[in-house]
């Protein structure tokens, strides 16, 4: 089959030119010098419970079971993101009221809840480094595709067949990709939000403590 180049391919063509400028580079990032982080916050990496509860926190399991299964419910409800930090005062009053604002039990239930919430952070920010690396080489795919249909158009006889199959791959890609950065902004603000709750946390446990003496 001849095909025949039309003017509605070349301004297909010179579209999609313009649009590939965003996607034949590194997705945005705030650190270029790290290419698997795209936030514009800052990349904190491991987090340290002690820069959050200053008081010791007992090593090793209670000894007492039924205190055990206190802290464990207590902490699992913690670390529910989608209960505010706030709406749980009156449950931590209640539960440091009953073990005398021990601070060793409050680290416990603090303890505990950073492990879950920690945790949940360094698997989102992996899967924002997997994200990043995902954009990284679609957007290389993309500006492969373009270089190809470039030098097709030049040639003395273009295969319009290759030329038609790359544009419509470089369409779908970039559709892809363009869809995948709408969610971006979510996913950079979830360890943040982690951080931020775990704060909030730490402080309300530390206001059930009861002074000595």
């Amino acid at each position: 089959m001849i095909h025949v180049p039309c003017p509605a391919l070349f301004r297909r063509l010179a579209a999609l030119a313009l649009a590939g400028t965003v996607a034949s580079g590194p997705v945005l990032a705030a650190d270029f010098s790290d290419p698997t982080w795209p936030c514009i916050q800052r990349k904190v990496g491991a987090l340290s419970v002690g820069l959050m509860w200053p008081h010791p926190i007992p090593a090793g399991a209670t000894g007492d079971a039924a205190l055990a299964h206190e802290i464990d419910e207590l902490a699992a409800r913690l670390a529910l993101r989608r209960l505010d930090p706030d709406a749980l005062r009156p449950e931590i009053a209640a539960f440091a009221a009953r073990h005398d604002g021990s601070p060793e039990i409050l680290g416990r239930v603090f303890a505990q809840a950073f492990d879950t919430l920690s945790t949940r952070r360094a698997q989102v920010i992996k899967g924002i480094e997997t994200f990043s690396l995902r954009q990284i080489a679609l957007a290389e795919r993309v500006k492969t595709a373009r270089a190809e249909m470039t030098g097709l158009m030049a040639a003395d006889s273009p295969d319009f067949d290759r030329i038609d199959a790359l544009e419509e791959q470089i369409d779908w890609d970039q559709t892809i990709y363009s869809d995948r950065q709408t969610t971006i902004t979510y996913l950079c603000e979830t360890p943040v939000l982690i951080e931020q709750r775990l704060f909030a946390l730490a402080q309300i446990l530390q206001d059930g403590i009861r002074p000595p003496g």
